[in-house]
C-alpha cells in the first residue's frame, strides 16, 4: 500500500499488548478497484474472551492512576493521530472508500475526540450534598464502571472507536473493541499508535473478526464487561441491547437516522444549498446524521432545487486517492444496489427523477436528485445511506414539523431560516437529539452527540461524554462518635 507505512499496516487483532496469530485469515478490500489489499487474521469468540479478561485485569490499575496520568497518555496518543494523518487517512481511503481529504479530516475529528477526553479526564466531578443530620457529610463521587466494550460500524472507522474509547479511557475504564470486518486497518492502526502513546497492555483492545454474531455474545454477555456503546443501525441495536440486559449492563446506543433538512422562506438559499451539499453528499450518503428527507417551503422550492441541481452536477465521482474527487464508491455493490432499489421503487411510485440513477452495477453509484416525493415513498420512509437527494415541498410550518417528526427515528435535524421566533418554535418542536440550524455540520468534540427515540440514547463528546462510563457512589461521611 503505497505511501502508508508498513509499521501502520497491522494484519491481526491487539489484545493485552500483544498481535494476534492465526492461521484463518480474511481479505480486505479497497472499495474503488475491488482489489485485496492485505489479509487479517480472523479473530474468535475466543479471542474476545481473551480480550475482555485481559482487559478486567488491566482495570484496577488503570482505574487507579489519576486523572492527570490517563490525560497525558491520551494526548500523546492524540499527538501521534495527528502525526500520521497522512498515512491513517490514506489507509482510511482503500478501505472504506472515502476520497482522501475526507478520510484525513475524519482523523482529525476522531483525534478531537481523543484531546477532548485527554482535558476532561482531570474533570471527573463529583458533588458535595448537604446532609440530613448535624455531623454528617453527602458525597456524590464519579467512579469508572469497569470494561468497557464497542462494536463499531465502517462508515467511519476511526471516529466512531475514538469518541467511544477515549471517553472511557478518560473515565478510567478499560476498552474492548470490535471494528467492522470491512474496515479494520484503521482500528488496528490506532493500536499501534495506542502503544506509542504509552498506553498500557489491557487498556485498549481491538478484536477484528468476521464471527460478528460470535463475537458480539462476547461483548454483550460477558459478566467482567459493565458497560457496552453501539453505533450502528437500529434492527442490529435492538437485538445487541436485549442480549445487555442478561447481565444488566450500561448500555448507549447510536443507531439509524431518517434526518429532515428544512429550508424554510426565509432561509439564506444560497447557505442552505451549500449546507444541504455537505449534509448529503459526505461519505457518498453513507453517514447516520445525513439529510434524509428535504422539505423545501414550496415558493422558494424550484430556487433551492435548481442551485442544488447545478452542486450536484458539479461533483466528480471516482478513486478517493484522486485529486478532486468529491464521491468515491460506496462500501459495497450491494450497498449500491439497495440504494438504487429506493430510488428505482420511488420514481414507479411517482416521485420524479431529475438527474443521476442510472446505475447499473458497481460500486459507484451516481450524485442524484429526485423531487415530488411523499411520506410513503421508500426514499422518504427508509435510511438512504447514499448520494441522493430527495425533496419534497411544503406550505406551512405547521407541515414542516409534522413531517420531519413523522418517523420512528430522531438523531439530527437540520433547518434553515432568519426569522428568530421561527427559529426557536421549529428547533422547540423537533423531536431529534441533534437540531443543526443554518448549519450543514453538527458533530464536533465539544458537542453532545446522540438521538432520542428509536435512535438510541446515551451522548458522545462533550462535558456529558464521561457520565456513560462512569457511576455516582454516594458516601455517607459521619463524625464516628465520641
Amino acid at each position: 500500500m503505497h505511501k502508508v507505512p508498513a509499521d501502520l499496516i497491522k494484519q491481526a487483532s491487539y489484545i493485552n499488548g500483544q498481535w494476534l496469530t492465526g492461521n484463518h485469515t480474511f481479505d480486505i478490500i479497497n472499495k474503488a478497484s475491488g482489489e485485496v489489499i492485505t489479509q487479517v487474521v480472523d479473530a474468535s469468540a475466543d479471542d474476545a474472551t481473551r480480550a475482555v479478561e485481559a482487559a478486567a485485569k488491566a482495570f484496577p490499575e488503570w482505574a487507579g492512576l489519576t486523572g492527570a496520568k490517563r490525560g497525558e497518555l491520551l494526548y500523546r496518543w492524540y499527538q501521534l493521530m495527528m502525526e500520521n494523518q497522512q498515512a491513517l487517512g490514506r489507509l482510511m481511503t482503500l478501505e472504506q472508500g472515502k476520497p482522501l481529504a475526507e478520510a484525513k479530516g475524519e482523523i482529525a475529528y476522531g483525534a478531537g475526540y481523543v484531546k477532548w477526553f485527554a482535558g476532561e479526564a482531570e474533570r471527573a466531578y463529583g458533588a458535595m450534598i448537604p446532609a440530613a443530620n448535624p455531623g454528617e457529610q453527602i458525597q456524590a463521587v464519579r467512579k469508572p464502571l469497569g470494561v468497557a466494550a464497542a462494536i463499531t460500524p465502517w462508515n467511519f472507522p476511526n471516529a466512531m472507536i475514538a469518541r467511544k474509547a477515549a471517553a472511557a479511557l478518560a473515565a478510567g475504564c478499560t476498552f474492548v473493541v470490535r471494528p467492522a470486518s470491512k474496515t479494520p486497518l484503521s482500528a488496528l492502526a490506532m493500536a499501534e499508535l495506542a502503544e506509542r502513546a504509552g498506553i498500557p497492555a489491557g487498556v485498549f483492545n481491538v478484536v477484528a473478526g468476521t464471527d460478528s454474531a460470535g463475537i458480539g455474545k462476547v461483548l454483550t454477555t460477558h459478566p467482567s464487561i459493565a458497560k457496552f456503546s453501539f453505533t450502528g443501525s437500529t434492527p442490529v441495536g435492538r437485538k445487541l441491547a436485549e442480549a445487555c440486559a442478561s447481565t444488566i449492563k450500561k448500555v448507549s446506543m447510536e443507531l439509524g437516522g431518517n434526518a429532515p433538512f428544512i429550508v424554510f422562506d426565509d432561509a439564506d438559499i444560497d447557505a442552505a444549498v451549500e449546507g444541504a451539499m455537505l449534509c448529503k453528499f459526505r461519505n457518498a450518503g453513507q453517514t447516520c446524521v445525513c439529510a434524509n428527507r428535504f422539505y423545501v417551503q414550496a415558493s422558494v422550492a424550484e430556487e433551492f432545487t435548481t442551485k442544488l441541481l447545478a452542486k450536484i452536477k458539479a461533483l466528480k465521482v471516482g478513486d478517493g486517492t484522486e485529486d478532486g474527487v468529491d464521491i468515491g464508491p460506496l462500501i459495497s455493490e450491494e450497498a449500491a444496489a439497495d440504494v438504487h432499489k429506493l430510488v428505482d421503487e420511488s420514481v414507479k411510485q411517482g416521485a420524479k427523477l431529475i438527474y443521476g440513477g442510472d446505475w447499473q452495477q458497481g460500486a459507484y453509484y451516481p450524485p442524484t436528485l429526485v423531487t415530488a416525493l411523499t411520506a410513503d415513498m421508500p426514499l422518504f420512509s427508509e435510511e438512504i445511506f447514499g448520494p441522493v437527494a430527495a425533496i419534497q415541498t411544503f406550505e406551512t410550518e405547521q407541515q414542516a414539523l409534522q413531517l420531519a417528526n413523522d418517523t420512528i427515528f430522531g438523531l439530527a435535524s437540520y433547518f434553515y431560516a432568519r426569522d428568530i421566533g421561527r427559529i426557536q418554535r421549529v428547533a422547540d418542536g423537533l423531536e431529534y437529539g441533534m437540531v443543526g440550524i443554518n448549519s450543514g455540520a453538527i458533530s464536533n468534540p465539544a458537542a453532545p452527540f446522540g438521538g432520542v427515540k428509536q435512535s438510541g440514547y446515551g451522548r458522545e463528546g462533550s462535558l456529558y461524554g464521561l457520565d456513560d462510563y462512569t457511576s455516582i457512589q454516594y458516601r455517607l461521611v459521619a463524625g464516628g462518635g465520641h
